[in-house]
């Protein structure tokens, strides 16, 4: 079992060791599973500022005269032109266009940085190094050398700047070196801005400054989350999970994240397929979203039952499932995939023994129920 530097840290400490916290295995990182209330974690990063352990992500350095013409090769979007201090989402593909992984690139300058979770790590590299034969690149796995804390809310900015770590209004995937003046002696860390839709902020930091830049900013207000309330902030948000949302039998379009396609930059791994697709129209089915009353009644792996003039048929299948608390009591939000002709939002469809209605993502209406929003303010 591989603890993530921050959960080494933690389980050091006297209170911790009396009294261990929950650990999970999150992404391919033994983390904390919760601190707290999951559901009251879950409120703190959409109403307040959520700190959590990000050590699940991994960074893959490529280096060479090369890099860039080459991992414009790999994956599906445009690496040529991503500017220095930049990131764009993306897929791996096989030649078939079925997808091998997922994950951000980030322009350093001399260095491209792919950023994945550490569960894909090993298939990713190994893929990597297959397709480099006379190119000028190094791909090396620098997870180790570093680790991450995030941030997530809308009163990041300021809990950021309270904690002395001066971060300026940042495009999302726009990553700086912020000017330092915390007393955790982080100053060569990156801060990274999210995508949109949220504000949140990855730190990127040397494993050895990671509990003391988690001590700061929970100092300065940061309310520490688990993988629980991060797993329920991603099903609500509509994210796909690559393992359990996203899998190598799916196709690019098929997930709905069209943010990682590129259609002009050229050939790459699989783009045949994915501009077959496009030339000829959509695919049958697509990823999205399913509310229901209730908590217990869905789980993932379960079958969608659609109406049609026919009757009832299967018409798709969950991939994932959180169960939130709100003001009109205990929801099931799902994620997965269904016909494109029953996945219309707002359509009822059968689920198990749950009636559930088709949405669009992210569920952007949802809110925590009082009694979660008042354990926050209390904290």
């Amino acid at each position: 079992m591989t603890y993530t530097p921050l959960q080494d840290a933690l389980r050091a400490q006297p209170g911790n060791q009396a009294q261990p916290l929950p650990l999970a295995d999150y992404r391919g990182a033994m983390t904390a599973a919760r601190f707290t209330d999951p559901q009251v974690e879950f409120a703190a990063l959409l109403n307040a500022c959520g700190i959590y352990d990000l050590d699940f992500r991994a960074r893959i350095s490529l280096t060479g005269g090369d890099r860039v013409r080459w991992l414009n090769g790999m994956v599906t979007n445009n690496i040529r032109e991503l500017a220095a201090g930049r990131g764009v989402y993306a897929f791996l593909l096989n030649p078939q266009g079925r997808i091998l992984g997922d994950m951000f690139v980030y322009n350093l300058g001399e260095t491209l940085v792919v950023e994945t979770d550490r569960s894909q790590v090993e298939e990713i590299v190994a893929t990597f190094d297959h397709y480099i034969i006379m190119d000028d690149v190094e791909v090396t796995n620098v997870s180790e050398q570093q680790t991450a804390l995030g941030l997530a809310g809308p009163k990041s900015p300021a809990i950021l700047n309270a904690a002395g770590i001066e971060v300026p209004e940042l495009r999302p995937l726009q990553m700086i070196t912020p000017q330092c003046t915390c007393e955790c002696g982080c100053a060569k860390c990156t801060v990274v801005r999210g995508e949109d839709g949220q504000e949140s902020y990855e730190i990127w930091l040397a494993p050895q400054d990671v509990y003391k830049t988690w001590q700061a900013l929970i100092a300065a207000g940061a309310t520490p989350v688990g993988s629980e309330a991060l797993e329920m902030q991603r099903i609500v948000a509509g994210i796909p999970l690559y393992g359990v949302d996203i899998r190598e039998r799916d196709l690019p379009q098929e997930t709905e994240q069209m943010r990682a396609l590129n259609f002009n930059k050229g050939c790459y791994v699989g783009q045949e397929i994915v501009e077959r697709i496009r030339s000829r129209g959509n695919v049958h089915r697509k990823f999205t979203g399913f509310l229901a009353e209730g908590a217990g009644t869905i789980a993932a792996g379960a079958k969608i039952i659609g109406k049609s003039a026919e009757g009832e048929k299967e018409v798709g299948e969950i991939t994932s499932v959180a169960v939130l608390g709100t003001p009109a009591g205990e929801r099931t939000v799902a994620l997965g995939y269904i016909r494109r002709e029953a996945g219309v939002p707002g359509r009822e469809v059968t689920i198990g023994a749950a009636k559930a209605t088709v949405i669009q993502l992210p569920l952007e209406s949802f809110a925590p129920g009082p009694a979660e929003n008042a354990l926050l303010h209390q904290m």
